[in-house]
């Protein structure tokens, strides 16, 4: 367990790393000066300085930095964040959610590399009682679509059905046609499987296979980082309208604990490594979305003051004093903070329970 821990402590390092590395990289290409590019929080255990720029290794790992020149003040530097124009501020600010999006690609071709067939869900049958058959669906339709969400892996059929209503479009794939089931009939109802009564739909999943071809690979690996995406924004969403809490939410403590179980729970190195990599790209992805909310202190939030800058500046001629952009970031930070710390303390009741 304690190798696991590790690994997801250097993986959080590394993907701060990458995040950070996407802003220095872009600043630099775009002509903006870095003062201080920083892996790591707190004191300084190695630093260097090499022209304009003072590369430095902290000692905490839950963190890191790409300090521009003028990027939260105003500046007299032809060369400050604040003198470009918002195009080049924009490439910088996502230049971080981008590589860590990247990051997550890459692990998902690592892990879909070692498949030797790619899984997709089909209708497997149907429950006693059920009238799916009547509405239209066949044993052996391969599952596209429910209620316009597209199913990218086999775990999104289970899923959407989950939380289909009562009445849903359907859209599978026969014969190698598209056919669209429109008003199917499926309320969640109670059927007796294997002695049990549980509350279903009436159908079962089955399972085909798409032999492994490049292309197929790479049509695995996309459609697995796209579902990636929909998952934290179906996670938002779900918190926004309460059907999860905060208790629900995890931070690094919890993050590192799920990825010292998935590593456990493998059949061995190689099945861990992959298993890892498949969540630390879940991670990695998770960041990049969430990095471009609109919330101050947070990547997004900078992107959505400069089309508020430049609307503003439209409208009276006259750009945003930086230092009022200053100070809204210092008020998010803070929030961002103590809501990190709330996490934290429920990561560690739930560890204790």
């Amino acid at each position: 367990m304690v190798i696991y821990i590790l690994i997801a402590i250097l993986m959080f390092g590394v993907l701060i790393a990458v995040h950070e590395f996407g802003h220095f990289i872009s600043a630099k290409l775009l002509g903006v000066r870095v003062n201080e590019f920083s892996i790591g929080m707190g004191p300084a255990i190695f630093s260097r300085q090499k022209g304009e720029t003072l590369y430095s290794l902290r000692a905490l790992p839950i963190g890191g930095f790409c300090a521009m020149e003028g990027e939260d003040t105003t500046s007299d530097d032809p060369k400050a964040f604040s003198n470009k124009p918002a195009w080049r501020k924009f490439i910088i600010l996502v230049a971080g959610s981008f590589m860590n999006f990247l990051t997550g690609v890459l692990l998902l071709l690592l892990v879909f590399s070692q498949s030797a067939a790619y899984a997709y869900p089909t209708v497997g049958g149907f429950l006693e009682g059920s009238t799916l058959e009547a509405e239209g669906l066949r044993a052996g339709d391969r599952l596209i679509e429910v209620d316009g969400h597209k199913i990218y892996t086999y775990g999104d059929a289970s899923l959407l059905f989950g939380r289909a209503g009562d009445v849903s479009n359907v859209v599978v794939e026969r014969d190698g046609m598209l056919v669209t089931l429109k008003d199917v009939t499926m309320p969640l109802r109670p059927f007796t499987v294997n002695g049990q009564t549980q509350m279903l739909r009436g159908l079962t999943l089955g399972v085909g296979y798409e032999e492994k071809t490049l292309f197929t690979w790479l049509k695995a690996t996309w459609y697995q980082s796209i579902d990636y995406v929909r998952m934290v924004w179906m996670g938002l969403g779900d918190l926004v309208t309460g059907a999860v809490g905060l208790k629900d939410l995890s931070g690094p403590i919890g993050i590192v604990n799920a990825i010292g179980e998935v590593g456990e729970q493998s059949d061995g190195a190689a099945d861990a490594a992959l298993n890892i990599s498949s969540f630390v790209a879940f991670i990695a992805i998770n960041l990049a979305v969430m990095n471009l909310l609109p919330i101050p202190a947070l990547d997004g939030g900078q992107v959505l003051f400069l089309v508020v800058d430049a609307v503003y500046t439209k409208l009276v001629r006259k750009r945003l004093d930086q230092k009022y952009l200053g100070y809204v970031n210092a008020a998010g930070l803070i929030c961002l903070l103590a809501l990190m710390a709330v996490v934290a303390v429920s990561d560690v009741i739930k560890l204790i329970h």
